[in-house]
């Protein structure tokens, strides 16, 4: 005797559904008569009461309704997770080959890989799951079970930032983290400690700026500013064979992982603990100048109420960063806020240079690797912009 299966509550919307986008607002949604828990699975029918998606709901977030499925015979369960799981580590094991290069890369991109809510990064036998989304919180069981077929040996772990949580109105308290792990990439080693304050554990979007970065290093004096864990320091100096390395960060617990990452590569790097600000504007008079200089700061804001104050903070930085840089010499300055569009960040790049008195090429503009692909219609997953500059 088959199990009577519950009925799966319907949403309805203010309006008709006119776009592919996977986010549909609280303003758009209609109250539901009685309570749908956050995180549920629901079908979603438009104002003249077609069914139009299904997905998860939650009342409770301004993202009320995040699209899984416009097919209506496609139900969201343990298969469904099992087959966009599958897809996407066959596009990143079978499609972009990384298995060849690292062992380290984002095997979910949330909406980009059908996944609206969720991240999940592979650090060797270590795959870590952030979750942006009640939803997709309540299905880590599943989730986790369709990934052990792919990676047997897996061990995970997973998190949700606090804002998150308070957002989507749920508990996320992580297990017990595991050991710090040694992945590597391009030939080189990283040590990842996956629940550390620093994202899932290692920037794995940066790695193809990493290395292109370390072709302009050979035989230079470079300065990484904003270094975190050392990632373009150490292939300044282990691959690009830069002559000096001095690697800037405010963050204590960031520079002591930098260190043991540079020891892992026999790398002789220089770092300081200071605020960037007050650092540059003590060497600026003294002339000390570097060949190539990475400027890679954290996520400015969360808020659009504050992307005109996150401008003016990356003018400033920008136009400190380019008074050390020598003339002839490289810039690479990076955004990894979603929120600053990439012609507001070149327009803040523009202003910086004008305000040095500096005049800037620009000969590469480039962002997250492969393996954090975007949909066209949900420009929200480029977020990433990485900005290759000769400076005169």
């Amino acid at each position: 005797m088959n199990p009577v299966t519950a009925p799966i509550p319907v949403v309805t919307l203010k309006i008709e559904r006119r776009s592919s986008h996977p986010w549909i607002f609280q303003k758009m949604v209609e109250k539901p008569n009685t309570r749908i828990a956050p995180g549920s699975v629901v079908d979603v029918h438009d104002k003249n009461g077609l069914w139009v998606a299904r997905g998860f709901y939650n009342g409770h977030s301004r993202i009320t309704l995040r699209v899984l499925t416009t097919k209506q015979e496609e139900l969201v369960d343990a298969e469904f997770f099992a087959r966009k799981l599958s897809a996407a580590v066959a596009f990143r094991r079978d499609t972009l080959k990384l298995d060849e290069v690292t062992n380290a890369y984002r095997l979910v991109h949330s909406e980009a890989d059908d996944l609206s809510g969720l991240i999940v990064d592979r650090f060797g036998d270590t795959i870590v799951l952030e979750f942006f989304s009640a939803g997709m919180f309540k299905q880590r069981s599943a989730i986790m079970d369709a990934l052990r077929i792919h990676y047997p040996a897996a061990r995970f772990y997973y998190f949700a930032e606090e804002h998150v949580g308070k957002q989507e109105s749920f508990d996320c308290r992580p297990p017990e983290p595991p050991p710090p792990d040694i992945i590597t990439e391009h030939g080189l080693k990283f040590r990842v400690a996956p629940g550390s304050k620093h994202k899932t554990g290692f920037f794995v979007d940066q790695r193809d700026n990493r290395k292109s970065l370390s072709e302009f290093c050979s035989g230079k004096r470079v300065l990484d500013i904003c270094c975190n864990t050392g990632g373009f320091g150490v292939y300044a100096k282990a691959l690009g064979g830069a002559s000096e390395v001095v690697g800037l960060d405010l963050d204590e617990q960031a520079l002591d992982m930098a260190k043991q990452n540079a020891k892992l590569n026999n790398a002789q790097i220089r770092y300081v603990q200071a605020d960037l600000f007050a650092w540059l504007r003590d060497i600026i008079p003294n002339g000390e100048r570097f060949d190539t200089v990475i400027l890679d700061p954290a996520k400015l804001t969360r808020d659009r109420e504050d992307v005109e104050s996150a401008l003016k903070k990356y003018c400033d930085m920008n136009r400190l960063a380019l008074h050390v840089v020598k003339p002839g010499g490289v810039l690479l300055t990076c955004s990894c806020t979603g929120l600053v569009s990439e012609s507001d960040f070149l327009e803040s790049i523009r202003r910086a240079a004008w305000q040095a008195q500096r005049t800037i090429q620009v000969f590469r503009i480039t962002g997250a690797g492969a393996d954090h692909p975007f949909l066209l219609h949900v420009p929200e997953g480029r977020y990433l912009k990485a900005v290759f500059c000769r400076v005169e």
